[in-house]
């Protein structure tokens, strides 16, 4: 059963694609590097989606959901793909596409292969980052109606997979396991390998839990309802400003002040003028952590004579707000992940 499409990121493209077109410079270069990701990232998921729905979206046994944004307790999981069974087993997949492969070391470090400075760099291992996103799904699954037995409920098992294009190249290490990284047409093998590996208490315990497709449907209805969607954002910048691509970010739906305040130019590094980073508070207050030099940026608002201009934190959300002015604007997002 399919439950949820992907969502449609084309207007997120066609504003990086305007934007490396028309801007100059760093700009220019650092919007380049985000479309290519984007495009990237979106042509893997497509391909698992498709291979996906090919095994499982007219099952009446599976619900399949992709491109679920959930939101809990001031954390947020960003899951690509979610199958789940009449086993009340959720999957958890991860997409990743790298064009020239991707190696994973001994210690379980991920890298890619940078075809531009020919030589590997390191990444964030999308197993950890699966991870972090079941630990948010299972606790907002406490605010989800699940079937019962004798007045119990039936707690989901959750399992995690990073898909891999079936054309991309693993290089794997001899004794870190790296059984849940693997291609994305072999997910159906392994989900039934997974069935074959349980000995006879555990599918004991799994019959005890078989529920109706149609509670298959309800479950997934209901994530499928706490989906946030990201948002385009209607920032104004003023026309002598260059606009970053820090400035086309998304906003979620779920802040209410998100949604109806004005986005200002967000942070800077004072080190090489990029716009990507997060903002975190330290000794002497909140500053800017650059991704690309890992320079620290102390964060300073002006504003007419007699105004004191601050920083309001609201999850992972920063807004500039002026009393005085009588003004909120969002400065900067903390995407999912950042520290």
């Amino acid at each position: 059963m399919l439950i949820k499409q992907a969502d449609d990121q084309s207007w997120i493209i066609e504003k990086l694609e305007r934007l490396a077109r028309t801007s100059s410079g760093v700009e220019a270069k650092r919007a380049s590097e985000e479309l290519r990701r984007r495009k990237a990232g979106l042509k893997g998921e497509s391909e698992s989606a498709y291979l996906i729905d090919f095994d499982y979206a007219k099952s009446p046994n599976w619900a399949v959901v992709h491109d679920l944004r959930i939101e809990h307790d001031g954390r947020t999981a960003q899951i690509d793909h979610l199958l789940l069974n009449r086993w009340m087993e959720i999957y958890v997949l991860e997409s990743r596409h790298f064009h020239a492969g991707v190696k994973i070391t001994e210690d379980g470090e991920f890298m890619r292969w940078n075809a531009f400075r020919k030589t590997f760099e390191g990444m964030a291992s999308p197993l950890q980052q699966n991870d972090r996103h079941i630990a948010v799904l299972r606790d907002a699954m406490a605010e989800v109606e699940l079937p019962t037995r004798l007045g119990v409920r039936l707690a989901p098992t959750f399992y995690s997979f990073v898909l891999i294009a079936p054309s991309a190249r693993i290089d794997r290490p001899k004794r870190f396991d790296t059984s849940r990284v693997i291609k994305a047409d072999q997910l159906r093998k392994n989900i039934w390998k997974d069935i074959d590996n349980d000995n006879a208490l555990v599918l004991l315990a799994k019959t005890a839990k078989l529920v109706s497709g149609e509670t298959v449907a309800h479950v997934a209805q209901q994530l499928a309802s706490r989906h946030k969607p990201l948002v385009r954002n209607v920032d104004v910048v003023a026309p002598e400003q260059p606009r970053s691509v820090a400035a086309i970010r998304s906003t979620p739906l779920s802040s209410k002040s998100a949604q109806t305040a004005k986005t200002s130019s967000g942070p800077s590094c004072k080190q090489c003028s990029q716009g990507l980073g997060s903002i975190l508070y330290g000794k002497y207050g909140y500053y800017f952590k650059c991704f690309g030099c890992d320079a620290n940026t102390a964060i300073r608002f002006t504003c007419q004579p007699g105004h004191n201009p601050r920083l309001r934190k609201d999850k992972d959300l920063f807004f500039r707000e002026c009393a005085e002015c009588g003004t909120s604007a969002l400065f900067h997002r903390n995407q999912a992940g950042d520290p």
